[in-house]
């Protein structure tokens, strides 16, 4: 660009300057439309109406700033324009001064920079010096402004497109999620009261500062995506509740005949221990448990209260707790039931057992066997015995096994 302002223009044919001024008349009605139409756009009235923060506020006072000193610019560049209109219109058939002078303003350094234009380093202590262009690096100016004004609004506006609606969804959700936890028990709840607060700090920014949720030109949904997942899983939670009200009775049926399987089975594995303490030798078994039932009881009375404060999601919480462990004081009552009468099942397996072996010994002649009659005996004495030792029962019991095994081989070899 000439900076002086030195060097007029070589005058223009009077043709030339009729082409010239058609030329820039349409270029500057495309850009005062385009101007226009960056003024009316949904992101810059956005970013005129909202009140930002952060990174979007200081990037919208630059953009601000580049629309004034972008609308001063092309006011300097229409006034230029409208002169050498103006004096085209003077002079229908231009003489040679009019021509130089047409030509100094169409083609020479006739635009005036605003003082917002003018570098830094090209001012003095009493202001800008005087810097003037010519209309077509008028224009290149006014795209690079442009340019970089469309560039931010878009940028916000993009953001707030892609941030907006999945804030409102979300918000709408929270909405929801606290309405049914409220029809539930009437209390706050403390996850939804946390994921409220979260959502409405990340509300604030949506809609102050967009451009702060932009990463690698694109909107971070990663946090919105987050109290999302939250408040879906927390709505389940709600609706699983709310199912458990309707069903409560059917609910506390199946825990309370769970509870009275529970205290049917300790007693039997009470009783079958007494027995096993009293039948087998040093059983080396645990004592079952106690009270496993009545504990139980207790907290669904605790829970009944309550239902009938209407604290249902608390109840919910504590219900499948109460659930879990009725499940699991069950397996643990079996489970010591069959340690007791697994012992007695032992016995009876092998006093089964040896009366078997003694039918198949008397079917093979040896019943009069007396090594054979001898170990038989000296089991039936265990197993019938109380208490019975179970280890010295089943190492008899397999002698007398083996005894008839060998016999039997005998007898085959022999035949």
């Amino acid at each position: 660009m000439d900076q002086s302002g030195a060097g007029a223009a070589a005058p223009m044919s009077r043709e030339g300057v009729d082409h010239a001024l058609r030329t820039l008349r349409d270029e500057r009605d495309r850009i005062s439309a385009s101007l226009l139409d960056l003024d009316g756009h949904q992101g810059s009235r956005l970013l005129e109406g909202a009140r930002l923060t952060g990174e979007t506020w200081r990037r919208w006072e630059d953009a601000k700033a580049g629309m004034l000193a972008l609308w001063a610019l092309f006011d300097a560049y229409q006034r230029v324009l409208d002169t050498a209109v103006e004096l085209r219109e003077r002079s229908p058939r231009p003489d040679a001064a009019a021509l130089v002078e047409l030509s100094a303003l169409l083609a020479g350094p006739a635009v005036e920079l605003p003082d917002e234009e003018v570098p830094l380093r090209e001012r003095t202590l009493l202001g800008p010096r005087e810097r003037r262009v010519t209309l077509v690096e008028a224009v290149e100016l006014m795209s690079g402004a442009y340019e970089f004004v469309a560039g931010e609004i878009d940028a916000a506006d993009a953001a707030w497109s892609a941030l907006l609606l999945p804030l409102e969804e979300v918000e709408a959700c929270w909405r929801e999620t606290a309405r049914v936890a409220h029809s539930l028990d009437g209390t706050r709840h403390p996850e939804l009261d946390r994921v409220g607060r979260e959502l409405t700090a990340l509300g604030r920014v949506v809609r102050t500062d967009p451009l702060s949720l932009v990463r690698d030109g694109r909107a971070d949904t990663a946090r919105l995506d987050r109290v999302r997942t939250v408040l879906t899983s927390l709505g389940d939670e709600l609706a699983g509740v709310a199912r458990m009200r309707e069903d409560y009775a059917e609910h506390v049926a199946r825990v309370t005949a769970c509870i009275e399987e529970v205290e049917d089975t300790e007693q039997r594995a009470r009783d079958a221990y007494t027995t096993v303490l009293t039948k087998i030798r040093s059983p080396n078994v645990p004592e079952p448990a106690r009270g496993l039932a009545a504990e139980l009881r207790d907290r669904l009375t605790a829970l009944e209260r309550l239902r009938e404060a209407g604290r249902w999601v608390e109840l919910a919480g504590r219900f499948a707790g109460l659930e879990r462990a009725a499940g699991e004081a069950l397996e643990r009552a079996r489970g010591e039931l069959r340690l007791s009468t697994g012992l007695l099942d032992r016995r009876g397996e092998l006093r089964g057992r040896l009366e078997a072996y003694r039918a198949k010994a008397a079917r093979l002649g040896l019943a009069e066997d007396e090594r054979l009659t001898g170990l038989y005996g000296e089991a039936r004495d265990v197993l019938w015995t109380a208490p019975c030792d179970l280890r010295r029962a089943t190492a008899v019991v397999a002698e007398y096994q083996r005894a008839i095994r060998a016999s039997e081989s005998e007898t085959g070899s022999r035949r």
